[in-house]
């Protein structure tokens, strides 16, 4: 009896290190987010400087009239009488909060003219493209906030995007049509600081939704998206995060048609050049629907993705819950990545991991015909390979998934590293998953389980990880 109370006793000391040690790196949870917000009450009606809310006026010129005189004073609040207003790309600037209260819709014009080229970065590549429907850019301290709507109506950018794409595919320029799109972003917050975005719809995005680019301390609190309203917008993300650091996502609802909460941190050569990670995130209390991903990681991948809390979240009907991708020309490490205390119903793939992923889209080659010196600079950046090879290869390691509960699901795992790259130290602890079948696992090494239970329907193969063991072994 004495040596079983002695083995409990031993059992739950190294259960509470353990934990203690998966915890450990979570200090800096408290930091992040906004560390302020625009202070000044005073009020600058965009309908005092020209904007009509008729619902045919493009307002663009006039709302920026706004923005810059509140700007110009110190700060405040730009807003809006009810009412429905067209506009294109508006910016902010310092201390301005944009407030779209209920009963007004912002429409996004449906003329590319209506949004100037800036410089940027579109899937982790820096190239000219159209600015946001709303951009905060170079700014501190700004804010866009109400419960009002920004509908996008972005389906003027879907009928573009697929009558290039049928086009690219035959030519076999699959890697590069998502880049000659250009279609437009909702919200682009980029190089700011101290940025918050709540509780404003959006709807219908063109392309992603909101894009927080190389920019720090923001919160995105309360936001709902719904994309698929008027259909199924390809590339139709909700919250990338690119490049940035110091961020909380929480209380956000989203539906769209890609991945729904996505980090990323550049491309390939051009992502390696730039060299900057997605790290100290927070995202918390959140619901997807329907979309590709409840958290997405990559698969822009170069800078680095590390020291992410995903916690208290649920998905429905959603394609995957936990995802990461990445290529081999990527390059850049996934870890210390802690995604717990979440519930996923009906969704495809419980967790899918793949460092190898959609080739024709992910690997860049001029097809015969072609001449190098006369194809624009973003095909060029695309096809500039990394040397040595090896920076290109993606590392996926210390992830740690703890209080996971998955119903109905039709796959447990889709995971794939590859011989130079495995997949490592991923930890399942107290985590359920009920799939139609376990699905396949290659190229793993170091997986544990700890009150792990997996109920499927077909009898799985054996799986094997790359230290010879079978997960299946791990699970006993």
């Amino acid at each position: 009896m004495k040596k079983n109370v002695i083995a409990y006793v031993l059992l739950a000391i190294a259960s509470m290190q353990w934990c203690a040690a998966q915890n450990q790196n979570l200090d800096w949870v408290p930091k992040v987010g906004a560390k302020s917000f625009p202070a000044i009450k005073k009020v600058f009606w965009v309908n005092d400087y020209g904007a009509k809310n008729d619902g045919a006026t493009i307002n663009s010129v006039f709302i920026q009239k706004a923005i810059d005189a509140c700007a110009k004073q110190g700060g405040g609040i730009v807003s809006f009488k009810s009412g429905t207003y067209i506009s294109g790309s508006i910016f902010l600037k310092n201390n301005v909060q944009l407030k779209i209260d209920s009963g007004v819709t912002i429409l996004g014009s449906q003329n590319f003219d209506d949004y100037p080229e800036i410089q940027t970065r579109i899937a982790g590549i820096e190239t000219k493209w159209p600015a946001a429907l709303i951009n905060i850019i170079d700014a501190k301290n700004a804010a866009v906030t109400g419960k009002g709507i920004v509908n996008a109506r972005g389906k003027f950018c879907w009928d573009k995007y697929w009558a290039m794409r049928k086009d690219y595919d035959d030519k076999g320029l699959r890697w590069i049509v998502d880049y000659d799109a250009k279609r437009v972003r909702t919200l682009l917050v980029q190089n700011s600081v101290d940025i918050s975005i709540k509780e404003v719809t959006f709807k219908n995005a063109g392309f992603w939704t909101v894009q927080l680019l190389y920019s720090h301390n923001l919160t995105v609190d309360g936001v709902i998206i719904k994309n698929n309203e008027d259909g199924s917008g390809p590339s139709t993300d909700g919250i990338d995060i690119d490049s940035s650091t110091w961020v909380l996502i929480e209380n956000c609802d989203i539906d769209c048609n890609d991945d729904n909460f996505c980090l990323k941190a550049g491309r390939d050569w051009d992502g390696l050049r730039v060299n900057k990670p997605t790290e100290y995130v927070v995202i918390r209390k959140c619901l997807a629907r329907r979309g590709a991903g409840l958290v997405t990681l990559g698969s822009e991948t170069s800078g680095g993705i590390r020291h992410i809390l995903a916690t208290d979240l649920r998905a429905t009907n959603t394609d995957n819950g936990l995802r990461i991708k990445s290529a081999f020309t990527r390059g850049g490490t996934i870890e210390d990545i802690y995604f717990q205390n979440t519930v996923m119903d009906s969704v495809n793939n419980a967790y899918q991991f793949n460092l190898n992923w959609y080739p024709a889209y992910s690997y860049s080659e001029l097809p015969k015909g072609y001449n190098y010196d006369s194809v624009p600079a973003h095909w060029k950046a695309m096809l500039h390979k990394v040397t040595p090879a090896e920076l290109g290869t993606p590392h996926a390691k210390n992830i740690y998934i703890t209080n996971v509960k998955v119903t109905n699901a039709t796959t447990a795992f889709v995971g794939n590293g590859y011989e130079k790259s495995l997949l490592e130290n991923f930890v399942f602890t107290n985590c359920s998953i009920q799939a139609t079948s376990l699905g396949t696992l290659e190229f793993t090494k170091g997986w544990k389980y700890n009150n792990v239970t997996i109920d499927v329907d077909k009898k799985p193969a054996p799986l094997k990880s790359a230290d010879g063991i079978e997960h299946s072994e791990r699970l006993k």
